[in-house]
């Protein structure tokens, strides 16, 4: 009896310091979750928005004596024109107001964005037909604007403390009333470069910056880290130089990644004399920053498979290169993929390297090969946070998404693969 009351204060101590790791673990995971839930709704609140443009429909008088003079059709000509002088008089004429009234003109013409006329143009370029006619034209409406109808500015702030007056909220009541105004899905935001104007500023050459980007590590990265790896479980002798190495390797992928931006100026740049700003370079940087992840993620997938199997492979005849590329190396496939997906993803999200090399040019026209000046989508996510403008924070929510789903479905497709190839045995 003496026994059970002695040990029973001890069970009562350990059932209750498990019953409290159990709670703290299980504390983690939600605050984990909270912390997680947080960071997306914050993300997708601020971005959401960005996905949809507002735009004013006016008559468009394509006058031919402003656009095509000669009657040609001439496409230099037709570049040539003053579009601003019809976008002019067509905002005018709806509003009614006088050409020679300066201040109220300009009032109005801030309605509009800046791009106008270049739609405009690009809509004669498209289709010369319309010349001589008149036609509803959907123009993309200033920041401005914009803001007032997703209620980013409050109407009920004094007029002198808002960036948008009394008259112009009656022009854009008006439009409105009239069905004028719009809010379409936001193309700009995947089909343009970088701009100066928030409303016309896109992703596009970001887009195929990182594409570019990530296409040169795969086809680096990848061959290369799997080799390495391969030589140094199956083949390198076990001596003082191979430990070296593999304590470089694991040296490697602590490294913080300016340190490699650093060593891709010197050596790519200063070096070699490669471009700055091209997505060779920084697909080179990304390359070297990749490679250790790949090679451990590789040695760690071929060490896991069981010594029964290389020996069953060799007792029956197989060479070395046989066993590792008909058992060995198909049965490490899922955590090579992993592996190999992990550093693509750490790549596709790397800021510092790319900034060390110059990829922070402002960049209109996306860029026609790897050699050409180009962005990424962490860079212009980093170049729109630090924008003044109001309008650059909803497009900094809405890159952050898009960078968000490429992560996401890289990781989805590593889940697949790594399922698809798993076997058990």
């Amino acid at each position: 009896m003496s026994d059970i009351n002695t040990i029973s204060p001890h069970l009562k101590k350990r059932r209750r310091a498990e019953w409290l790791f159990r709670a703290y673990g299980l504390a983690a995971i939600i605050f984990c979750f909270l912390a997680v839930a947080v960071l997306f709704t914050s993300i997708i609140s601020k971005g959401y928005t960005a996905f949809r443009q507002t735009h004013i429909t006016l008559p468009v008088n394509f006058d031919a004596s402003i656009i095509d003079p000669d009657g040609t059709k001439n496409v230099d000509t037709l570049m040539a024109a003053d579009y601003q002088q019809l976008v002019k008089k067509a905002l005018l004429d709806k509003l009614q107001i006088k050409p020679e009234d300066k201040p109220t003109r300009k009032r109005a013409m801030d309605l509009l964005s800046h791009s106008a006329d270049t739609e405009l143009r690009d809509l004669i370029i498209a289709n010369p037909a319309i010349i001589g006619k008149t036609q509803d034209v959907s123009l993309t409406a200033s920041d401005n604007v914009d803001a007032v109808l997703k209620g980013t500015i409050d109407r009920t702030v004094p007029e002198a403390d808002r960036q948008i007056s009394d008259q112009q909220l009656a022009w854009i009541d008006q439009f409105s009333k009239d069905g004028k105004i719009t809010k379409d899905f936001n193309t700009k935001l995947f089909t343009a470069g970088a701009s100066s104007q928030p409303e016309t500023a896109g992703l596009w050459v970001a887009i195929l910056g990182s594409f570019y980007m990530m296409l040169t590590v795969i086809l680096i990265a990848v061959p290369l880290g799997i080799a390495a790896a391969i030589y140094l479980e199956e083949f390198a002798p076990k001596n003082r130089i191979t430990d070296f190495i593999e304590v470089n390797v694991n040296n490697l992928a602590a490294v913080p990644s300016i340190v490699f931006g650093l060593l891709g100026l010197a050596i790519f740049i200063n070096g070699f004399g490669l471009p700055r700003s091209a997505s060779l370079v920084g697909g080179l940087v990304l390359s070297l920053m990749t490679l250790p992840t790949i090679i451990i993620a590789t040695r760690a997938a071929l060490g896991s498979i069981p010594p029964s199997i290389k020996e069953a492979a060799l007792g029956v005849g197989a060479s070395k290169m046989q066993m590792i590329f008909h058992h060995a190396l198909p049965l490490a496939v899922p955590g090579i993929l992993t592996g190999t997906i992990i550093g693509l993803v750490r790549a596709l999200g790397e800021t510092a390297p790319l900034l060390m090399i110059g990829m922070v040019a402002f960049i209109v026209d996306p860029p026609k090969s790897i050699l050409e000046p180009a962005t990424a989508l962490p860079i212009q996510i980093y170049m729109w946070a630090t924008s003044a403008e109001r309008g650059f924070s909803e497009r900094t929510g809405a890159a952050t998404i898009v960078l968000l789903l490429f992560s996401f479905v890289m990781n989805a497709g590593a889940i697949y693969l790594r399922r698809k190839f798993e076997r058990r045995w």
